[in-house]
């Protein structure tokens, strides 16, 4: 069987190769850094990297970039507030992001990119859009007129003919069903942070950044672009947009997105208490290679509810395939090599390859080894399984591993955070108080820092300082 992906673009499954040579050049959405990430981009993080796993394991090199966003609304409000520089601001969630990504066993893509670092590329295509007319400037900014683009709306589906000429959004996202031109520069405004340009000093939208990026870096051209499903309209439709505006050709040829997760059946949200971030998970005891298996076994398509008794199943599953390991590596057996044993291994590892190559099957895959670890547990009992039927046990898991990389337990010392007593937690909120109040705001903020590092984090509200751990 081929590898065949659901391509959003054109809502079929369609077989899957590169472009050139053997190649993957794929881009993903990284994190917005401008807080601790969730457990729901974390299902989006978690399905990007099987989906590259699966394509080495096919034989395909990768040339695989992904975006850190480390200039866009929220985080300038929230660097603003902490009275922090951007790069200050940043620095701490992004190497939060990719401590919490090593946590889970998430590979490091080929190149990773602050957009902070490509301000010239973005510039330089915001150029180009203007010299083919599809740009307009208004109050210092310059948008993207969408009704010179006549393919907008063919990634989301959605029928934007009755678009309101001249119709504006400056924030960078907005209402799912609203097209408007979106802002691909934004006018300097107040003390937020800002580069000069030949068309004014300011800051780039959000949609532009990724265009420039994965154009500069993996040509005009992408074989995969992936984010979550939340991503298709605006960001994506306005990524094809500019991106198709400026070359002619077509932006990705794959674009694959990966739907939501709920919590007990819910939507995950702080008003309702049932908004987690990775490190909160694993502070209540839960081991990362437990919370990995639960976000990649239901396959990317579908919509994950992600419970704590889900959470629970996901150890005795992961504990059943361990012991299977272990028994298989320490039983006694006899010499030789049971033929019709060698014969259901190598066709678990087919069955486990056929349901990947159909769209990342996760769950067709796990369906697979289970039943062939039932099968082989049988024989074992049965003394029907020899010395040289090991290797092809090990064959399986090895190829089960290879995916979903949860048969290693994480360390303890890995698997906790580098934490804080309360006692010394207050202490060290006590002394930045006082810090405040003696106009000592450099230590206030070395204090801010300090705890930050340790995964704790402070809300000044009216009624003093409320910290929590991350």
């Amino acid at each position: 069987m081929s590898l065949r992906f659901f391509n959003t673009l054109t809502q079929e499954l369609e077989p899957f190769q590169p472009l050139k040579n053997n190649t993957v050049r794929m881009y993903t959405c990284g994190p917005t850094v401008y807080n601790f990430v969730h457990i729901g981009n974390f299902r989006t993080f978690t399905f990007q990297d099987i989906l590259r796993r699966w394509l080495r394991y096919r034989g395909f090199a990768l040339d695989h970039v992904m975006n850190v966003t480390d200039v866009e609304d929220k985080i300038i409000l929230n660097a603003a507030k902490e009275h922090k520089s951007l790069e200050d601001y940043t620095h701490a969630y992004t190497k939060a992001f990719f401590e919490d990504a090593a946590a889970l066993r998430l590979e490091q893509p080929e190149r990773v990119t602050p957009a902070t670092k490509y301000i010239p590329e973005m510039v330089d295509a915001i150029e180009k859009l203007t010299a083919k007319g599809y740009t307009y400037t208004n109050d210092g900014s310059t948008y993207f007129r969408i009704a010179n683009f006549p393919d907008y709306g063919k990634l989301s589906h959605n029928d934007f003919k009755g678009i309101r000429a001249g119709a504006r959004v400056d924030q960078d996202e907005y209402d799912k069903a609203d097209a408007r031109d979106f802002v691909l520069w934004k006018g300097r405004k107040g003390d937020e942070p800002f580069w000069p340009t030949p068309f004014g000093d300011g800051r780039p939208g959000w949609h532009i950044e990724c265009s420039a990026m994965a154009m500069s870096l993996l040509g005009e051209t992408l074989d995969i672009h992936a984010g979550g499903v939340d991503l298709v309209f605006p960001h994506h439709e306005n990524e094809i947009a500019q991106s198709e505006a400026i070359t002619g050709k077509p932006f990705a040829r794959f674009w694959l997105h990966s739907e939501h997760l709920q919590i007990e059946g819910q939507k995950m949200s702080k008003s309702l208490g049932n908004f987690y971030t990775l490190r909160e998970l694993i502070d209540m005891g839960n081991q990362p290679e437990v919370i990995r298996y639960l976000l990649a076994q239901v396959p990317y398509r579908k919509k994950l509810n992600f419970t704590f008794d889900g959470l629970k199943a996901a150890v005795k599953s992961i504990e059943r395939i361990r012991d299977f390991e272990s028994r298989v590596s320490s039983a006694k057996l006899p010499p030789g090599k049971n033929e019709s044993i060698a014969e259901r291994s190598a066709a678990a590892i087919r069955q486990f390859e056929d349901a990947m190559d159909e769209d990342l099957n996760t769950a067709e895959a796990l369906a697979a080894i289970f039943e062939y670890v039932r099968a082989v547990n049988t024989s074992l009992d049965e003394n029907h399984f020899q010395e040289d039927n090991r290797w092809d046990a090990a064959k399986v898991l090895e190829v089960f591993d290879t995916v979903f990389d949860v048969l290693k337990p994480t360390p303890p010392s890995a698997a906790k955070t580098d934490g804080l007593s309360d006692s010394e937690i207050d202490a060290l909120i006590a002394e930045r108080n006082e810090a405040k109040k003696a106009k000592n705001f450099k230590r206030s903020d070395e204090i801010r820092n300090l705890l930050l590092e340790k995964s704790i984090l402070l809300e000044d509200t009216k009624d003093g300082v409320r910290w929590k751990r991350k």
